[in-house]
């Protein structure tokens, strides 16, 4: 089968609605990298045996993250005539008690159930399905658009992960999937698609933010033969993973932008490079290639239009800098990958000197509705300046981690004490880091702060890839930033001078305020060190690389000028800087810290106040993570 109208797709929807609700049993297992890491095959391979014993009429399938990856293994349980109903935490044991509960009440149990839908959006299409009115005990199960965790999210770029099965195109096309690209093919011009790009306020999602519209409107007006489309897939920040749960989810919203860019710029090429690191997401991708070339979706003759495109994935080594993107076009050259100066710009002399427009896997899962919905549409979300939405990674000392979908404008407070659900321990949040190696250091008195490009930057940080590392009390800010910094100087490719030394320099400044050896003259080199690397730095990742640096000594100087001065870390963190004790008041002498001691430094009796030998002591901090009644101080 062909596709080269509206028709066709309608057809091939068809066939993916009766798989997406099958009139059955179905049991949907969470299978992106968060899902398989925490037990999703094992929990799979449980559920298809206990269907199979109890004769239940059900299907087993798998899909992609919904984001709630703490929660993982998740599992969705859909029955004719109920809400589809979540499971988190799943074990095997549960799974097979689940579905053996399943098949004597057929319903599906609330015990253990995380939430229920109450709807569900067909975000291409602008439809949406209600699910039955919850039965017996289905009703104390909370509705997930209520949940902290989903209740402020719109899921745009994320608008078919955890709904469809990756490996099913059919699935995707009945969720809307290349009707966009199918009207941008064949009834826009290119002129016509960069203006709608240009309506919808669209800005690229992999750091600075630049229109989408004027990189596409530059590579067009180019006077070339052969131009190219690259999706930017090299993932590189701590923290960051979603573009991998995109690849692996809903792999279709990618490709569409990307050929929505390709014929809007005049591209016959495009290529996605993507990091070796992430193996389901490369077999992911390259399976729904494979499909779309089957359809005549990719290939020869794009829906019919005559207009040919083909889509080649590239694996990158996992360097960091290749992230920039005229390092990553040297290394699809098949070059080092080191940046160059700009201009000329990629979009008029990027790969093999043609034009070349780069966006990210986000910036082109965002484009499919905008043809299919409208511009005018896309734009209502966000702010003025910071139209749609975006996903961020929310990870660290909050309740919640995982991948959250929001619209641009959202203040820190919402993001990290509603949807993160606030600290995950007794320890107050200090802080959010954004934008992962190369973003900032936001204290939480700044945290009514809109997320947005020009709000983040204000504060001297950045919204990046959109990596939340949120940290709390027991988080050295020293000995943050210095992490960071090791990061970059490992990363840095070595070409420019300010880069390859001025990023060493810092981690060596660093490393002795960490160590109690540094001096007033030590902080005020390290400052000026930092504008210096930010200012002279040939790429993207030596001009950001001080930003975590200069973020930390404007919001939390004091803890550095305590680490010289005082010599003391507040954190407990640097141990040449701290004594560990036990307060014998607040011991209970419960044991906890004794038994995890692994150099037998801990003595006392039980119910009795306990006592740390200093002279034994490594300082690891074992003691103090045990410990219920924060009886062990550092000092």
């Amino acid at each position: 089968m062909r596709i080269t109208s509206e028709k066709d797709l309608d057809a091939l929807a068809k066939s993916g609605a009766q798989t997406l609700a099958p009139g059955r049993v179905k049991i949907m297992i969470g299978s992106a990298s968060c899902g398989i890491g925490a037990g999703a095959r094992a929990v799979e391979e449980a559920a298809i045996k206990a269907v199979r014993d109890s004769s239940l009429d059900a299907a087993v399938c798998r899909t992609g993250c919904v984001g709630f990856c703490q929660r993982e293994p998740l599992v969705d349980v859909m029955v004719p005539g109920f809400p589809r109903v979540c499971y988190g935490d799943m074990t095997p044991t549960k799974i097979s008690s689940l579905i053996s509960s399943l098949a004597k009440t057929k319903e599906p149990p609330s015990a253990g159930a995380l939430y229920r839908y109450e709807a569900e959006e067909n975000v291409a299409q602008g439809t949406s399905a209600s699910y039955p009115e919850p039965l017996n005990g289905l009703g104390a199960v909370p509705e997930r658009g209520k949940l902290d965790f989903f209740g402020k999210q719109r899921r745009v770029i994320l608008r078919n992960c955890g709904t469809i099965d990756p490996l099913r195109i059919e699935e995707a096309v009945a969720r809307g999937a290349y009707r966009g690209a199918l009207a941008a093919v064949t009834r826009h011009t290119p002129k016509q698609i960069v203006e709608k790009m240009l309506g919808s306020g669209l800005r690229g999602r992999g750091g600075a933010g630049f229109p989408t519209a004027r990189k596409w409107e530059t590579a067009l007006k180019q006077d070339s033969d052969v131009k190219y489309m690259i999706c930017n897939a090299d993932e590189g920040d701590p923290g960051a993973f979603m573009d991998r749960s995109i690849m692996e989810g809903d792999p279709h919203a990618l490709l569409e932008g990307l050929m929505i860019g390709a014929f809007a710029i005049g591209a016959h090429k495009a290529f996605v490079y993507v990091r070796s690191e992430y193996p389901l997401a490369v077999t992911t991708l390259q399976h729904a290639i494979g499909q779309a070339r089957e359809y005549g979706i990719l290939g020869d003759s794009v829906f019919g239009s005559g207009y040919p495109l083909d889509v080649e994935i590239r694996k990158g080594a996992g360097a960091f800098v290749c992230g920039e993107e005229t390092a990553l076009i040297a290394s699809i050259e098949g070059r080092a990958g080191e940046p160059r100066p700009r201009p000329p710009f990629p979009a008029v002399k990027g790969l093999w000197d043609r034009p070349t427009v780069i966006n990210n896997v986000k910036t082109l899962s965002s484009i499919g509705p905008i043809f299919s919905r409208g511009e005018a549409w896309y734009a209502e979300s966000g702010t003025e300046n910071n139209r749609g939405t975006t996903v961020f990674s929310i990870v660290g000392a909050v309740k919640n981690t995982g991948l959250v979908e929001v619209p641009l404008g959202i203040t820190l407070s919402e993001m990290v004490n509603v949807i993160g659900g606030g600290p995950r321990g007794k320890r107050p949040v200090k802080a959010v880091q954004t934008g992962g190696p190369s973003g900032g250091c936001i204290p939480a008195s700044l945290f009514d702060l809109p997320v947005d490009y020009e709000k983040l930057g204000q504060v001297g940080a950045m919204m990046g890839s959109g990596g939340m590392i949120v940290v709390d009390e027991s988080t050295c800010i020293v000995d943050l930033a210095r992490y960071f910094v090791s990061f970059t100087a490992e990363e840095s490719c070595g070409k420019c001078a300010p880069c390859r030394e001025g990023t060493k320099q810092m981690l060596h400044l660093l490393t002795r305020m960490c160590e109690g050896k540094a001096s007033a003259e030590d902080l005020v080199a390290l400052e000026n060190l930092a504008a210096t690397v930010k200012s002279a730095s040939l790429c993207g990742l030596g001009q950001t690389a001080p930003n975590p640096v200069l973020t930390a000594l404007r919001h939390f100087r004091s803890e550095f000028e305590a680490h010289i001065r005082d010599g003391k870390c507040a954190a407990g963190v640097c141990r040449n800087l701290i004594t560990v004790k036990i307060n014998a008041a607040a011991c209970t002498g419960c044991g906890a810290c004794k038994k995890v001691c692994g150099v037998g430094a801990v003595a006392g009796t039980p119910k009795k106040a306990h006592s740390i030998n200093g002279k034994q002591c490594i300082k690891c901090g074992a003691c103090r993570n045990v410990c219920a009644f924060d009886a062990v101080v550092c000092e």
